[in-house]
C-alpha cells in the first residue's frame, strides 16, 4: 500500500475575498537548495505584494499571519499586502501563472502542478506550512474498501492533492477508478467544491469524500461519516506536506528582500501556532468566519486542529513521493529539479537557533 507516497493539486474557483494588509521582514540566505535572495527592492516606489491562501485550517499560518499582521508588520513602509483566499489550489495555480498572485499558501501538488506548468520556471517553494489534516470520510454502511466500489467519492479537485491520494490509495486497494481523461472504473471519483461534497454527503449522492480539515471532521460531525482512511496513517511517522508556502519567480527575482520579510512572518505565524494552541485555533476560526461567514463549532475546530502540525519543513521526501504517484495515477510525470529554494529559510532558521530543512 502506498504511503511513503502520494499527492497532487489542480487549480479552483476564488472565493472573491481581497483584504489589503500591510508590513513583514525575512532575510536571505545560503543552505538546502541555491538562494536566490540575491536581488534586494531599493526603491521606496510603492509595491503591491499579492498573496493567495485557502479558506481551510490546513492554511492557518496563512489565516492567521494575515489576521494577526505577522506578514505586515514586517514589510517596510513602501509595501503593502493584499490577500485573496480561494477554494482550492488549481484557481492559485492559474492566479499564480498569469501574474495575479506573487506568493501562495499551495497544496503540494498544486506547487508541483504550478512548476510544471511553467517548464520550471515560474515558482519555487521557499518553506512549508502543514503537516497532516486530511482523510477519506465515508458514511456508516462502509467498513471496508472492497465496499465502495459502485460508489461516488468526492475530492476538492481533479488533480488536487486530496484527488491523487484518493487515487492513489484506491489503486493500493486494486481497485478501479475513473481516471484523469474520464475513463469509469469500480469508483466515480466526483472533484467539487468542499462546502458542495458537504452537502452531498448529508444527502446521500455521494458515498464519501478525501478532503483536508476542516472538511473531513466536518463530514464526520455534521453529516454523520466516519474516517474510512485517516492520511497519516499511510506515512513515515505520520508526517507529509499538505501546505507550502511558494513564491513565482518573476517576484523572487525582482524583490528578495520582500519575499524574505513574508518569510520571517512565516516563521513566526508558525511559531504561534505551536506555542499557543488554544488562541491560535480561535484567530483562525475569526479568520474563517469573516471570510466565508460562518465559524467553525467548537468542537469541530479543536478536532480538526488535532489534525494538523505546524512547520517550516517542506518533507520534501513526501514531495517527491506525490510526483511518482500523481504519475502512476494517469497525470503528466513531472520533473521537481529546481523546485525549491530554502537558502532563506535557513538562514533565519539557523539565527534563531532551529534546525535547518533540507530538500530531500
Amino acid at each position: 500500500m502506498r504511503r511513503n507516497s502520494f499527492r497532487f493539486s489542480t487549480p479552483f474557483r476564488a472565493l472573491g475575498l481581497i483584504v489589503p494588509l500591510t508590513g513583514l521582514t525575512l532575510l536571505a540566505g545560503a543552505c538546502a537548495s541555491k538562494s536566490s535572495a540575491s536581488t534586494s527592492t531599493t526603491s521606496n516606489a510603492p509595491v503591491a505584494i499579492h498573496l493567495g491562501y485557502l479558506t481551510n485550517l490546513t492554511h492557518a499560518s496563512a489565516l492567521v499571519g494575515v489576521r494577526d499582521g505577522y506578514f505586515t508588520k514586517e514589510l517596510p513602509k513602501n509595501a503593502t499586502l493584499q490577500s485573496a483566499t480561494f477554494n482550492a489550489g488549481p484557481a492559485e495555480v492559474t492566479a499564480l501563472l498569469s501574474g495575479s498572485l506573487d506568493v501562495a499558501y499551495l497544496g503540494p501538488s498544486s506547487a508541483i502542478t504550478a512548476f510544471s506548468q511553467s517548464q520550471g520556471k515560474g515558482i519555487q517553494i521557499i518553506s512549508g506550512a502543514t503537516s497532516g489534516g486530511a482523510a477519506l470520510v465515508v458514511n456508516d454502511t462502509i467498513t471496508t474498501a472492497n465496499q465502495l466500489k459502485g460508489k461516488t467519492l468526492a475530492t476538492p479537485q481533479l488533480g488536487n492533492t486530496q484527488d491523487v491520494a484518493l487515487r492513489t490509495w484506491l489503486k493500493s486497494q486494486r481497485i478501479t477508478f475513473t481516471d484523469p481523461n474520464g475513463g469509469s472504473g469500480d469508483v466515480n471519483i466526483l472533484p467539487q467544491q468542499n462546502s458542495t461534497t458537504l452537502t452531498a454527503f448529508e444527502s446521500g449522492s455521494i458515498a464519501g469524500a478525501w478532503v483536508p480539515e476542516p472538511w473531513a471532521t466536518r463530514l464526520v460531525a455534521e453529516g454523520h461519516g466516519h474516517v474510512l482512511v485517516n492520511e497519516k496513517s499511510l506515512w513515515p511517522k505520520g508526517q507529509f506536506s499538505t501546505t507550502v508556502l511558494v513564491v513565482t519567480s518573476n517576484f523572487l527575482k525582482s524583490h528578495a528582500d520582500l519575499v524574505n520579510d513574508l518569510l520571517k512572518g512565516q516563521v513566526a505565524a508558525n511559531s504561534y501556532l505551536n506555542s499557543s494552541p488554544a488562541r491560535a485555533q480561535a484567530d483562525a476560526n475569526d479568520a474563517l468566519a469573516t471570510i466565508t461567514g460562518k465559524a467553525l463549532n467548537p468542537a469541530e475546530l479543536t478536532a480538526s486542529w488535532s489534525e494538523l502540525k505546524f512547520t517550516d519543513d517542506p518533507i520534501a521526501a513526501s514531495i517527491a513521493a506525490d510526483v511518482k504517484d500523481a504519475a502512476a495515477v494517469g497525470f503528466p510525470t513531472t520533473k521537481i529539479t529546481g523546485l525549491y529554494d530554502l537558502g532563506p529559510l535557513n538562514q533565519l532558521l539557523h539565527t534563531d537557533g532551529q534546525p535547518q530543512v533540507s530538500t530531500s
